[in-house]
């Protein structure tokens, strides 16, 4: 077995309450079920407040598009058009925030309809915020055609963006991050992960590539699962067999055709994805260079 080598970068611990670390670490063969710490839950609440105020405010908008604005004889384009932007700079950073809520504190699979909606809820704000505007400015009867065809591109444009930092086309759950962690013990040993504070998803060992690129801190985060998703990473990495070769151990430990270790036992739960990724996973600040 190939010796693991040694990072040049700063190993530090992942700064966490007390109550966030298990206590004792699960068995391979076992089936660990992920929960979120306080600390994270307390977080996505916020997230999720400050979401539901942006998005209050939004609808509020589109009411006053819909029951003034449109109502106006001449419309007023500038007002218009100025509120459509407003609309749009509330819903998607509303989203995004929602998003980032969702991966501190996903929802489970079990309850498929609470699932899909906590999971896409921003779509769906998005679709109530700017159908409404978009469905009565083309009805408008105040409005020359060429009036309608500036305006309306606008709302479209801006509503394609909003649904689209609205959809979760791979959302978390609780499934997928115990699954996660198991898969992680049964390759490692142990529940330990490895990330930056600039990147999006979390590595099996501080050696990979992916972690050596220079950075301001030049460090990299050594913690559990339920840390790195505490810290704001989605997810483990796909690059999984890769690392495995480059942490000293045999790429065969995984098996790419279920998503799980070879040790561990079939087992309900969503499964990990096995295709590799070319380049680096670490697309956020960190792995860029920039300021942590």
């Amino acid at each position: 077995m190939p010796e693991q080598p040694r990072t040049k970068k700063k190993v530090v611990a992942a700064s966490s309450q007390p109550s966030t670390r298990s206590k004792k670490t699960p068995s391979a063969s076992a089936q660990p079920t992920w929960h979120a710490s306080p600390e994270a839950q307390a977080q996505a609440k916020k997230l999720r407040l400050i979401t539901w105020i942006l998005w209050i405010v939004a609808l509020g908008v589109t009411f006053f598009v819909a029951f003034w604005v449109l109502r106006q004889n001449p419309v007023n384009m500038w007002l218009l058009i100025a509120m459509f932007v407003v609309a749009g700079a509330l819903v998607i950073p509303g989203n995004l925030m929602w998003k980032k809520a969702n991966v501190l504190d996903p929802a489970s699979e079990k309850n498929k309809v609470k699932f899909f909606v906590q999971n896409q809820l921003g779509a769906i704000v998005s679709s109530i915020a700017f159908l409404p505007m978009i469905i009565l400015l083309f009805m408008n009867k105040n409005m020359d055609g060429k009036q309608k065809g500036i305006a309306g591109a606008i709302a479209i444009l801006i509503f394609g963006g909003s649904f689209a930092t609205g959809i979760s086309t791979d959302p978390p759950s609780v499934e997928k991050y115990s699954d996660e962690q198991a898969l992680v013990i049964a390759l490692m040993g142990k529940d330990e992960v490895y990330w930056t504070t600039g990147g999006s998803v979390f590595h099996l060992c501080e050696a990979v590539s992916d972690l050596q690129h220079e950075s301001q801190s030049n460090e990299i985060v050594v913690g559990t699962v339920s840390e790195a998703h505490d810290a704001g990473k989605s997810r483990l990495t796909k690059k999984v067999k890769q690392e495995l070769s480059q942490c000293g151990l045999d790429p065969a430990l995984y098996d790419e055709s279920t998503g799980k270790a070879v040790n561990q036992s079939g087992g309900a739960g969503t499964e990990q994805t096995g295709t590799e990724e070319t380049g680096t996973e670490e697309t956020g600040t960190d792995g860029s260079g920039a300021t942590d």
